[in-house]
């Protein structure tokens, strides 16, 4: 795992909440063809009065078939998200480690440290490797006797308490229970002479919101947004739908998505993390996470559910579009909450305007904008029987996906 300085450490910062509420409000939309029966801004202000009771939740569509999207994903340059939404059973191999036979399969975490491994690993935690820093922790890059990099998340020793402790270990057996290739991969952890260390696949290229605010200098294409999005996608319905527990992640936000150098995403951070109730209702929990991401219906009732990572998945989405943060404060009131400002762009037919400025747009941009804010004011319905499931965001990513690629390959070709 890695975390620059310009994005959020793997633990906790000071803009992750506890108990606490935000100011982002957002609005509903019906994603569909013809027929919409409400216009689009009537849709828009419904969301500030009391929701009536909607249809239910639109199945899979007849043109998605998961083994022939998975060869399509896997096939494509550069992709290697390696997800697929088949039944449980069948899908399991493909989240274990590639290239291995079940014989030699490691399970996520069980390799075992010592602290002197460690320590020489990050030579003795040298602030040179420092590549995260948290409210309640410090993460470092280290390299294993055999070569491998790994991340080390190191907890502060002053804020070692009860409430660290919970964190430390709900992360553990959490991370042990997953595997996947668009989630960071657990090597191990250790606990021993007041140190709480989680070691973790170390990911070299940043974490996604640095490559949104052009840390490196080079502009965020388009195209790789759209990948992103739809690697996350796939982690998230793997932890939803096909994990050994349902999980719900609790803190999806652009900080925790890693990128490889081929700019393939990875989902981190699981100190948040909480195993979802298996009769398909929800848990009553403290409301934890990072404020603009948060589900108003989990502030307001403080029920947990899988529909809650689904509201942050649909802030994400419009950042990737916008480059924005979740909340601006230096900008004028209207524009603050970028997922309010950019939905209200969009009901009133104006979406390609919330573009970031650092991208150029063309047919292919704008009708990939339209779509994918048509499916983030799903996942961002005030209540959660309104939003999709995140196994329909998937689908609908990957239909935009293929209608944005069929409009760039003539352009491209011929040029």
């Amino acid at each position: 795992m890695r975390s620059g300085s310009g994005g959020a450490s793997p633990w906790r910062r000071s803009d992750e909440m506890s108990g606490a509420t935000t100011a982002s409000s957002a609005p509903e939309r019906s994603v569909g063809g013809a027929g919409r029966g409400v216009s689009f801004l009537d849709a828009f202000r419904s969301c500030f009065v009391p929701p009536e009771a909607r249809s239910p939740e639109t199945s899979m569509s007849d043109d998605f078939h998961p083994s022939h999207q998975l060869s399509q994903s896997l096939s494509s340059q550069g992709s290697n998200s390696g997800s697929t939404f088949g039944s449980k059973r069948s899908i399991k191999g493909m989240y274990s480690p590639m290239h291995r036979n079940s014989s030699e399969r490691e399970m996520p975490g069980s390799t075992k440290f010592s602290l002197p491994q460690i320590q020489k690993a990050t030579k003795n935690f040298s602030p040179n490797l420092k590549i995260g820093q948290g409210g309640s922790g410090t993460v470092y890059k280290g390299q294993l006797a055999d070569g491998t990099l790994v991340a080390v998340k190191r907890a502060k020793k002053n804020v070692y308490d009860k409430h660290m402790g919970r964190e430390f270990w709900n992360e553990i057996e959490t991370l042990q229970r997953i595997e996947h290739l668009n989630l960071v991969r657990f090597h191990g952890y250790l606990e021993f002479g007041g140190e709480q260390l989680i070691i973790v696949e170390y990911i070299p290229n940043g974490n996604l919101r640095e490559h949104l605010d052009c840390v490196n200098g080079k502009v965020l294409e388009f195209s790789q947004r759209l990948e992103i999005v739809i690697d996350v996608a796939h982690a998230i319905t793997y932890l939803h739908t096909y994990s050994d527990h349902p999980v719900i992640h609790r803190d999806i936000k652009s900080s925790n998505i890693l990128l490889m150098n081929n700019f393939r995403a990875k989902v981190a951070d699981f100190g948040f993390a909480k195993l979802a109730p298996t009769d398909s209702s929800h848990v009553s929990t403290q409301v934890k996470g990072t404020a603009g991401y948060l589900d108003p219906e989990y502030l307001r009732t403080y029920q947990l559910n899988e529909k809650s990572d689904v509201y942050s998945f649909g802030v994400l989405l419009v950042e990737l579009v916008t480059g924005r943060r979740p909340i601006e404060p230096k900008r004028s009131i209207i524009e603050r909450v970028t997922a309010k400002w950019a939905m209200e762009k969009f009901v009133e037919g104006n979406a390609i305007r919330t573009l970031d400025s650092n991208l150029e747009a063309n047919d292919a941009v704008n009708l990939a904008v339209e779509k994918m804010y048509e499916l983030a004011l799903q996942c961002l319905a005030p209540t959660k029987r309104n939003r999709p499931s995140m196994r329909r965001c998937a689908e609908i990513l990957w239909s935009i996906r293929k209608d944005y690629r069929e409009l760039v390959v003539p352009t491209s070709a011929m040029n």
